[in-house]
């Protein structure tokens, strides 16, 4: 009777051995209707589990060198993870940053991150803010340090990835995950392209005029009539600024990261999407108000070295719209605020009471 017994706990050991030391399920992301495919540019599983860690320590101070500062405190929900309201964020040392912050959502789509386009890849993004010293200011062998000394996100680790070592690539994998499902879809805009809203006369007007080749002429970089993101992702020089020589930009933007004389002067072309919401605009913040920026566009593009060829109108210092052409545009806009993304309580904050 004793070998069948001693076979059974052999065999009981050895199926245990096989069982998985953790259990996470698959995120499903929502699949936006006139949305190109979410490229496919990770080589893990984005799970429930690596998400909510995710987000944990995206609203978690202990990032900062004093432990003051989160990645929430220059990405704020409601302003659909942008810094409205300042030009220039502050990192911990009460230092101005050189750019304005930019909004964090549908991220997966973007090819390059960064208005310079410096970082190829959601992770990497994550690496910079945190080492950078007028931002976080925390080396990344003390940030691994801190987060694998706390009792929650030990629990938090081992409930996505089991008992792997904490290090800082599986910190910036984590918060990426998060990232990746800011997904802003939920506008009026997008109930309109699926037939559940409609456009008022005003609005339906500023849409046709910024399609307009003849008119508002924004087709080519922000994207509306040919796919939902509201922008190519791409880079250009919008005759912000000019130059008589590609080394006297002010700030040389994507030409500063490749070192090509063509694309000094050149940013990242941000998406038309929660633009009500993001002010104040460009890389620099120069421009206030939408109306502000619709104006540039009007009447003071400048022809300079590298502005982008798309912008036909430069070499006349705009597109020369009407007071009620501008408002019709602006009007449209307006319809690309998602009120459902900027009040998801899955993005919010997950610290309701003090640690």
């Amino acid at each position: 009777m004793r070998k069948p017994l001693v076979f059974l706990f052999l065999m009981a050991i050895l199926v245990l051995s096989f069982v998985p030391e953790h259990k996470t399920t698959l995120y499903i992301f929502p699949k936006p209707a006139f949305f190109p495919d979410m490229p496919v540019a990770v080589s893990y599983t984005v799970t429930n589990e690596g998400v909510e860690l995710g987000r944990h320590l995206f609203y978690d101070p202990i990032l900062s060198a004093d432990s003051t500062m989160a990645c929430a405190s220059c990405h704020k929900q409601r302003f659909a993870f942008s810094d409205s309201s300042v030009p220039f964020s502050k990192g911990i040392s009460a230092e101005a940053m050189q750019r304005n912050t930019m909004p964090l959502f549908n991220l997966a789509w973007y090819p390059a991150l960064f208005w310079d386009g410096r970082a190829a890849s959601i992770e990497e993004q994550v690496f910079h803010p945190v080492r950078t010293k007028n931002e976080m200011n925390l080396s990344w062998a003390d940030a691994t340090e801190r987060v694998g000394r706390s009792k929650l996100y030990r629990s938090l680790f081992n409930k996505s990835y089991g008992k792997k070592a904490i290090d800082s690539v599986l910190i910036a994998k984590s918060i990426a995950q998060f990232l990746r499902t800011l997904i802003s879809y939920q506008s009026k805009f997008d109930r309109v392209l699926i037939g559940k809203d409609s456009l008022t006369k005003e609005e339906e007007e500023g849409f046709i005029l910024m399609n307009d080749q003849t008119k508002g002429d924004c087709l080519h970089c922000h994207t509306s009539d040919a796919d939902a993101l509201g922008t190519t992702a791409r880079f250009s020089n919008n005759g912000l600024d000019t130059a008589t020589l590609t080394t006297s930009y002010r700030d040389k933007g994507r030409g500063g990261v490749t070192g090509k004389s063509n694309e000094m002067g050149q940013f990242k072309i941000p998406s038309l999407r929660n633009v009500a919401l993001t002010a104040p605009y460009m890389h620099d913040g120069r421009f206030n108000t939408l109306a502000e920026v619709i104006e540039f566009y009007s009447t003071g593009v400048k022809k300079g070295i590298n502005a982008d060829p798309k912008m036909g109108s430069a070499h006349r210092g705009g597109v020369k719209l009407s007071p009620m052409e501008k408002e019709k545009i602006i009007a449209f806009l307006n319809t690309m605020t998602d009120s459902v993304f900027i009040s998801n309580p899955q993005f919010s904050n997950p610290f309701t009471t003090k640690r």
